[in-house]
């Protein structure tokens, strides 16, 4: 099967009310896992390349995502291409010839005016060139703010106003979770997010739903949310198969089992939370 475009996969699940599932990947591993997972469930994912991980592997997305691609082309289901919180105009310039269908351009740190400023420059660019592009509005904890902090939340007049004058395609909205979580405490505002699907008109994004319990994902979907975002939960996941393995085979040398251990642990955990987003 050929490359999703991310277009067509976000346009079809919120046409549906069902939620497209958005992992975020470091190594080929993570990548493996995803496509491995969405194959034993029958369900399109997006493998999303943060600028973080750009920076990991030496600062330039063409390689990774050559493997992406690669991997995409192989999988049996639906498979996107995504771009993830670029803060840098020079790394979203390059996204269209690494391959990728859709980047979220990320200026929420930015004063409103700033964000909106930014974000519709970044959307006159990936619309030029065949990008669907998504943003932030408000503030989703964590990076650095607290999810409960007053004003950090999204609001619905505001987000309206911001889709209007970015055109930007799918928003990432603050409603009560936060990236890089541990614990699966978050609760979610799910009034809000019902307000925030009638006044944007765009799908939504939810980040940081590796904190987010089960039910409230459920719950966030039939609310309003399309797109969900897992990024720690495969970390997590990975550490510690490969941590349990080490430590009982602290004689290897060989990275390959553990690596192995650690794609299947990543698998296990893509398959779980596709089955419970009903994907």
């Amino acid at each position: 099967m050929s490359l999703a475009p991310a277009a067509t996969l976000l346009a079809e699940a919120a046409a549906a009310g069902r939620a497209l599932a958005a992992f975020n990947v470091i190594t080929l591993e993570h990548a493996q896992a995803v496509t491995a997972g969405a194959a034993a469930v029958g369900a399109p994912v997006v493998l999303q390349v943060s600028q973080n991980a750009v920076a990991h592997h030496g600062g330039a997305p063409a390689p990774l995502a050559a493997a992406l691609t690669a991997l995409a082309e192989a999988a049996p289901t639906p498979v996107a291409l995504h771009l993830d919180h670029v803060t840098e105009d020079a790394l979203l310039r390059q996204a269209p010839a690494a391959g990728f269908g859709s980047v979220m351009f990320d200026a929420s740190r930015l004063p409103y005016a700033a964000n909106l400023a930014a974000t519709a420059e970044a959307v006159r660019f990936g619309h030029a060139h065949g990008l669907l592009v998504e943003a932030e509005l408000g503030r989703v904890g964590g990076k650095p703010a607290d999810a409960h902090t007053p004003g950090v939340r999204t609001d619905p007049d505001q987000a309206a106003a911001f889709v209007r004058d970015t055109g930007v395609d799918a928003l990432a909205v603050a409603v009560g979770s936060r990236h890089a979580m541990r614990e699966r405490t978050a609760r979610l505002d799910h009034a809000l997010i019902g307000r925030l699907r009638a006044a944007a008109g765009v799908p939504l994004v939810l980040h940081g739903s590796s904190g987010v319990p089960d039910a409230e994902l459920r719950r966030a979907v039939a609310a309003g949310m399309t797109k969900i975002n897992v990024g720690t939960a495969l970390n997590r996941a990975m550490t510690g198969a490969v941590r349990a393995h080490l430590l009982a085979h602290p004689e290897q040398t060989d990275p390959r089992p553990c690596l192995r251990a650690g794609r299947e642990a990543m698998t296990a955990e893509v398959t779980r939370l596709l089955t419970v987003l009903g994907a």
